[in-house]
């Protein structure tokens, strides 16, 4: 790993140097801990042949520990003036700099194509960005993300948990996910008002025989109305509660459980009967990847 890390002063002379004061806007908050940067690198398991893409690397602190530890890093970066000046503070010829948006990127922008995901994530977009990636990127083996602790908890949560719901289901989708620490606001310039998480993953086949969009769509509307039971939630994306009745029961789950109970597999198989049934089946907008925390 690289020992030139940046400590705070550094984090500060550079972005007084380059005229930026972190926004609100783009969820800004850089890290200026060494030893959270050695952390976060330590326990993404990364090997030498990874190749690594980072989503935000604002000023550089996580980069400089990635390209000492893989074969090369995809920086992306949506900040035009941070993107320009990433080469010069990381002087690596293992680092490819994208002035980009990350809830647009896909594959044919990254050669070589990643194999792990490693970023300390904006907190506003955190897991449409990871959906996204997940879904664009099928080369990536999993990946370690730093998000606000609340976010975290919502991504790893287990069917049946009171934070379990759409962002939970749909990294499930791609990855088996666990929680991998948490880290304190004082390692961030500006400090943020709340603690962050680390979130681990690993990919995983996706159920079989069923189109990911599909099994989207019913995730969305089961959460749009959780409190429900799943034969009153299902009703308008299967047409009526007595279609839903029946897709739920061809499917081999009671009607009267709630979304917040099933797990990925469930509602995969949940897609399934209804692509049998010739019932519900519209697609939502978020089956690309996209969702918002529920």
């Amino acid at each position: 790993m690289a020992e030139s890390l940046l400590g705070p002063a550094e984090i500060r002379e550079l972005a007084a140097r380059l005229g930026v004061a972190p926004t609100k806007k783009l969820g800004q908050n850089f890290v200026h801990d060494p030893n959270t940067v050695r952390r976060i690198v330590a326990a993404a398991g990364l090997t030498p042949e990874d190749v690594v893409l980072e989503v935000g690397p604002g000023l550089g602190s996580l980069t400089l520990g990635l390209v000492g530890a893989a074969a090369h890093v995809h920086a992306v970066e949506i900040d035009p003036i941070l993107a320009a000046a990433l080469p010069a503070t990381v002087a690596s010829d293992r680092l490819t700099v994208h002035q980009a948006d990350a809830l647009r990127a896909n594959a044919a922008d990254f050669r070589p194509a990643p194999t792990m995901l490693v970023a300390n994530l904006p907190y506003n977009v955190a897991v449409p960005v990871v959906l996204n990636l997940l879904a664009e990127l099928p080369t990536l083996r999993g990946g370690l993300v730093m998000v606000q602790k609340e976010v975290a908890d919502r991504l790893v949560a287990p069917p049946g948990s009171k934070v379990y719901g759409v962002p939970s289901v749909k990294l499930a989708w791609y990855a088996q996910a666990r929680a991998a620490g948490r880290v304190p606001p004082a390692v961030f310039w500006p400090v943020p008002n709340v603690d962050s998480g680390l979130v681990a993953f690993a990919a995983r086949t996706p159920p079989a025989g069923v189109d990911r969009r599909a099994v989207f769509a019913v995730v969305d509307a089961a959460f749009a109305q959780r409190r429900k039971t799943l034969r009153a939630a299902l009703a308008g994306w299967a047409g009526s509660p007595d279609n839903a009745e029946k897709i739920l029961v061809a499917a081999g789950i009671s009607p009267q459980e709630r979304g917040e109970s099933l797990s990925v597999g469930q509602f995969a198989a949940i897609a399934a009967a209804a692509k049998l049934s010739g019932y519900g089946g519209t697609l939502s907008a978020s089956g690309r990847g996209h969702a918002e925390v529920d």
